[in-house]
């Protein structure tokens, strides 16, 4: 999910928490706010734009692809991330002021509590405290059940309806946790999974076939939407973003069952988005309501996720028009958008065993890594970068002796362990 649609989400979650606190605020003077603080490397956090809609966001996404390429993140950047959560395990999409306690106000972000949770559990292993790590994870899954709705699936945040994005990022962190996402039900015994397809257009649909919508419209109508059909895709896999390529390859078709299933809507999914990236080697973002440009633009960050979605679903073959098409036109944005940017686009030469350190004329692990605390250096004994039990993500070994010892740039190898 690209940031500016992230600040959208919260915008409508803010106003779900506004009016249920209305009546309190109405009869108390509110306290005033700290600034929210801009990112520095001093402060632990990645990034230096305001972190006001996607700070926690952005430090774990950072995290998960430092761990990708076989970086631990600096301990201070770590300890930034663990008190932004709040006592009752969830974490807003930024907290400007750590020290105040959350309260009825505090938009909890059901998005950032799961990638915080998936974030902070691969960093486990080598982090300075494990144990204070483990707490915080269980506290944030716990959190999460508490909040699912009565459907299976989440809402951005809390007591808003289910949508197909929010709930396939919890799915994706409870599977990187070693949790179920089949077995973590509501009180109606409903799962994530029953969510999901509840977003899934069949393939005899005339427009979107195989594709998932956001939510129904207001009528009810499933609208195709490639943001939650790349999102549903992995979630329906049981994978997140941090998926890897699957084996045997094989072209996506969609087929409607008699009885759905959701891995074959995923894999219905990944039909959607190969015809979709086929067209133009890219996902097109339509104008933000309001807008006075109306123009399509190419939607980079979506496509990186769609690229991942295929590659999970067994299609790298169908995702390397749009993966070569990244590395051609990339750059400028991820200039811009920095630390989320940087970890989409290394994910997606992850998942399809590209280097990341040589995407087009681009280092994207020194761009990442520079744009907060210093990581620590690479450690490639197995012992210390096996974290797929962990993490529930393939471990990425970092080799040659160049890098090691600070001389050359070495190369990366995809492996998985077995």
């Amino acid at each position: 999910m690209n940031t500016v649609r992230r600040g959208a989400a919260a915008l409508a979650a803010a106003a779900v928490v506004l009016g249920t606190a209305a009546a309190g605020a109405a009869s108390a003077a509110p306290s005033p706010s700290p600034s929210p603080s801009v990112g520095t490397s001093a402060s632990g956090l990645y990034g230096t734009k305001d972190p006001t809609y996607d700070g926690v966001w952005r430090q774990s996404l950072a995290f998960l692809a430092q761990r990708g390429t076989g970086y631990q993140p600096a301990d201070r950047a770590v300890d930034w991330l663990l008190g932004q959560q709040c006592a009752d395990g969830s974490f807003a999409s930024y907290r400007a002021d750590v020290t105040k306690a959350c309260d009825a106000k505090t938009m909890r972000d059901t998005n950032a509590t799961a990638v915080a949770v998936q974030a902070l559990r691969a960093v486990r292993r080598q982090s300075a405290a494990p144990e204070k790590i483990d707490k915080a994870v269980k506290a944030g899954s716990d959190w999460l059940r508490t909040v699912q709705n009565k459907d299976g699936g989440w809402g951005y945040g809390v007591g808003g309806a289910s949508d197909a994005n929010s709930t396939s990022v919890v799915v994706g962190a409870l599977a990187a946790i070693g949790v179920r996402p089949g077995q973590f039900t509501s009180a109606e015994g409903r799962s994530p999974y029953d969510a999901l397809l509840s977003f899934a257009l069949p393939c005899s649909a005339t427009e979107g076939a195989g594709a998932f919508a956001y939510q129904p419209d207001k009528t009810g109508k499933l609208l195709a939407n490639a943001d939650a059909t790349a999102a549903a895709t992995l979630a329906g896999l049981g994978k997140s973003v941090v998926a890897t390529k699957a084996s045997p390859e094989q072209p996506p078709t969609c087929t409607d069952l008699s009885k759905p299933t959701v891995e074959r809507a995923a894999l219905n999914g990944a039909s959607y988005l190969s015809k979709a990236l086929a067209k133009t080697g890219h996902l097109t973002l339509p104008p933000m309501p309001g807008a006075t440009d109306t123009t399509e633009q190419p939607d980079i960050g979506n496509t990186a996720d769609a690229v991942v979605a295929l590659a999970a679903a067994g299609a790298a073959k169908e995702a390397e028009p749009a993966l070569a098409w990244l590395e051609k036109n990339s750059a400028a944005w991820a200039k811009e958008g920095g630390p989320a940017a940087y970890a989409q686009l290394i994910l997606a030469a992850r998942a399809t065993d590209t280097d990341p350190r040589e995407f087009g004329t681009v280092d994207l692990v020194e761009q990442l890594n520079a744009t907060g605390p210093a990581p620590k250096a690479p450690d490639t004994s197995a012992s210390s970068t096996s974290d797929e039990g962990e993490s529930g993500f393939d471990v990425w070994w970092i080799i040659g002796i160049g890098m090691v010892v600070g001389v050359g740039i070495g190369f990366l190898v995809s492996g998985r362990k077995k």
